[in-house]
C-alpha cells in the first residue's frame, strides 16, 4: 500500500511539475529542516519550512513588522492587565478541510509547554489559555506582560482532531531520536500544502487554493521543491545552472561569481542573528580537555583569555570576505538591549590573553575540543577552523569536531559539549529572549539552550521578572545590568553579527528577511 501511494504521489508530482513549472521556486539551502513537529525544535530553517504550511497567530513581515495571521487582532483586556485578548480569523481551513477555531489554539499552547517542547520558554508566563467562544481566546499570564506578542510569531497552531487522531498529541522527543507522525507530516493552515517529503533530500509543497489569504498576497508560487544542498560548491553550480532558482546560505566567496551572472542576482541585508562560542563553566571537570580534576573554563580569566585570542577583524576578512560585523555581545543591533559600546567590548590582545592564562595557572595552556556544526551557518566550520589556530597562539589547542546540525544542537541542549559554536537570533526583537534561553540557569522550561552550566539565582528572578515589568524604563535598566553580568562573566565568546545574502534568479522577486525566513506566500514570479 505504501508503495503504491508513493508510486501515485510520484506521478502526481510528474503531472504537477509539467503543468505549473512556470510557477515552481525550486529553493536550496546548505542543511534541511530538523523536523516538521511545529513545537519539536527552535531552529530557524526548521521554522522556514514550517512557516510555508502552519501559521502562529501573528507573523513579521520583511520590514519587522506585526501583521496579523490566524488572529486578526489583540489587545491587553480593559478589565485585568494579566490578560491578552485574541480575536482569531473565520473562515480558516486546515488542509484537510477541518475549521479552524479557538480550540485548536488552546490546544496548540498546552502541547506547546510540554517538557519536549523546544518553544516552552517562549510562552512561560502564560498561566492559561482559554476559549472565550469559538473565535476569542484569552492568555493569562503571571503578572502583565507588555511584550507577550513578539514571542508568538514562531508559534504554530495544530489541529487537534488531526493531531489526536495519528497519535500524535505528544511533542517529538528529538534529542531522543523519536519518530512521530508530525515528524514528517503536517496539516496547518498555511498557503502551502505538504505534498511529499524526504529529509535531508527533497521537499515538495504545492499551493493551497482554499488558503485564506489567497487574495491578499502574491502566491504567484505554485510549487514549492525544498533540496537541502550541504556542499557550497555544489549549491552555487545548481544556481548558476538553472538547477535552483533561489539560493539561502550563499557562499561568501561566491557572491561577486553569482552577481556577474547573467539572470541572477545577490540580495544582501544585515541578519537578526550572532555567532559565538559557548563555554561550560559549570562543572568541577569537564572532560573535552587535558587538565584533571578542575576545569579550566570555571575561571572567568581563561574565558576572558579565550575571547582575546579571537581576532574577529580577520576572520570577518578572511573567512568571511567582509560579509561579517564583529561582536562584542550575543544580542544583534535589532534587539531591545544591544548598545554599540558594549558591542565593542572585544578586543583581540594575544600578550594580555597569555597573561591572564598564566595567573589562572594554565600558563602552559591546555587542550579541549570545540564541537561545531558544519552546514548551519555561513562559513561555520571554516570559522572554527580560523579560531583553533587562533586559540593556538595563546597556547590552548583547540582539537576540532564539525558534523551536522542534526548532530551537533543535541550535543548542546542535552549537556554534552564543553566547548561549542552556537548562533542565535532573536525574532522577539527583545533581550528577555536571549536570557530566558542562554542565560537563565537551565530548568526544565527554561535556560534550555544555556549549556555554559552558569545558574545565578539572583540573576534567574531578575530575568523572570522581565515578563511582567510594565515600567518599560525600569525593564530597560534591569535589561543592562543582566549584559553586564553576561559581559563580566563572559558568558560567551561574540564572534560576528552574520550578514544575509541570497541569491535567486532575476524572475524571483522578494526582498530579503532579517530573520532569514523567507515566506514564499509573499514571492512573485516573472
Amino acid at each position: 500500500m505504501k508503495t503504491t501511494f508513493a508510486l501515485s504521489m510520484a506521478a502526481a508530482l510528474l503531472a504537477t511539475t509539467a503543468t505549473v513549472s512556470a510557477e515552481t521556486l525550486r529553493w536550496a539551502r546548505s542543511g534541511d529542516a530538523l523536523t516538521l513537529d511545529p513545537h519539536a525544535q527552535n531552529e530557524g530553517p526548521t521554522h522556514t519550512i514550517r512557516h510555508q504550511m502552519y501559521e502562529p497567530l501573528i507573523i513579521r513581515d520583511v520590514t519587522g513588522a506585526f501583521e496579523p495571521a490566524l488572529a486578526t487582532d489583540w489587545a491587553p483586556s480593559a478589565d485585568d492587565p494579566n490578560v491578552w485578548v485574541f480575536n482569531l480569523r473565520q473562515g480558516v481551513k486546515f488542509h484537510d478541510g477541518a475549521d479552524f477555531t479557538a480550540e485548536d489554539v488552546v490546544f496548540s499552547f498546552e502541547r506547546a509547554k510540554q517538557p519536549n517542547s523546544d518553544m516552552k520558554e517562549l510562552i512561560g508566563s502564560i498561566t492559561e489559555v482559554r476559549a472565550v467562544d469559538d473565535y476569542t481566546i484569552e492568555m493569562v499570564t503571571d503578572g502583565p506582560n507588555p511584550i507577550l506578542p513578539s514571542n508568538l510569531t514562531n508559534l504554530f497552531i495544530m489541529d487537534k482532531g488531526w493531531t489526536e487522531a495519528n497519535n500524535t498529541a505528544n511533542v517529538q522527543d528529538f534529542e531522543g531520536g523519536e519518530i512521530t507522525f508530525a515528524t514528517t507530516n503536517a496539516n496547518g493552515t498555511g498557503p502551502y500544502v505538504l505534498q511529499s517529503r524526504e529529509p535531508d533530500v527533497k521537499t515538495v509543497m504545492v499551493k493551497n487554493d482554499n488558503y485564506w489569504g489567497i487574495d491578499q498576497f502574491p502566491m504567484e508560487v505554485t510549487e514549492i521543491v525544498y533540496t537541502p544542498i550541504q556542499n557550497a560548491a555544489t549549491r552555487v553550480a545548481a544556481l548558476l545552472s538553472g538547477e535552483v532558482d533561489f539560493l539561502q546560505d550563499m557562499p561568501v566567496q561566491d557572491l561577486e561569481r553569482v552577481n556577474n551572472a547573467d539572470g541572477l542576482m545577490v540580495k544582501q541585508a544585515p541578519q537578526n542573528r550572532v555567532i559565538f562560542f559557548g563555554m561550560n563553566m559549570g562543572a568541577d571537570d569537564i572532560e573535552a580537555d587535558n587538565v584533571d580534576g578542575k576545569n579550566p573554563l570555571a575561571d572567568v580569566r581563561v574565558r576572558k583569555a579565550m575571547s582575546m585570542a579571537i581576532n574577529r577583524d580577520a576572520i570577518r576578512q578572511v573567512v568571511m570576505r567582509g560579509q561579517s560585523e564583529p561582536a562584542g555581545m550575543i544580542a544583534p543591533p535589532f534587539v531591545n538591549g544591544w548598545t554599540e559600546a558594549m558591542d565593542s567590548e572585544s578586543t583581540t590582545d594575544i600578550e594580555g590573553a597569555k597573561a591572564l592564562l598564566a595567573e589562572a595557572g594554565y600558563a602552559d595552556g591546555f587542550s579541549i575540543r570545540l564541537d561545531c556544526p558544519n552546514d548551519r551557518y555561513v562559513n561555520d566550520e571554516a570559522i572554527c577552523q580560523a579560531a583553533v589556530g587562533m586559540m593556538g597562539q595563546i597556547g590552548v589547542t583547540v582539537n576540532l569536531d564539525a558534523k551536522p546540525k542534526a548532530q551537533h544542537f543535541p550535543l548542546i541542549t542535552d549537556g554534552n559539549t564543553d566547548f561549542y559554536m552556537l548562533g542565535w537570533g532573536v525574532p522577539t526583537y527583545d533581550s528577555e529572549y536571549v536570557f530566558n534561553f542562554l542565560v537563565h540557569g537551565r530548568e526544565s522550561d527554561i535556560g534550555t539552550w544555556n549549556g555554559t552550566g552558569y545558574d545565578n539565582d539572583e540573576l534567574d528572578a531578575k530575568i523572570k521578572s522581565l515578563a511582567s515589568n510594565t515600567d518599560l524604563e525600569a525593564r530597560n535598566a534591569d535589561i543592562a545590568s543582566i549584559w553586564r553580568v553576561v559581559q563580566d562573566e563572559q558568558l560567551y565568546i561574540p564572534i560576528h553579527h552574520q550578514v544575509l545574502n541570497w541569491g535567486m534568479s532575476e524572475k524571483v522577486g522578494i526582498d530579503v528577511d532579517p530573520e532569514d525566513q523567507p515566506k514564499i506566500k509573499y514571492f512573485t514570479m516573472n
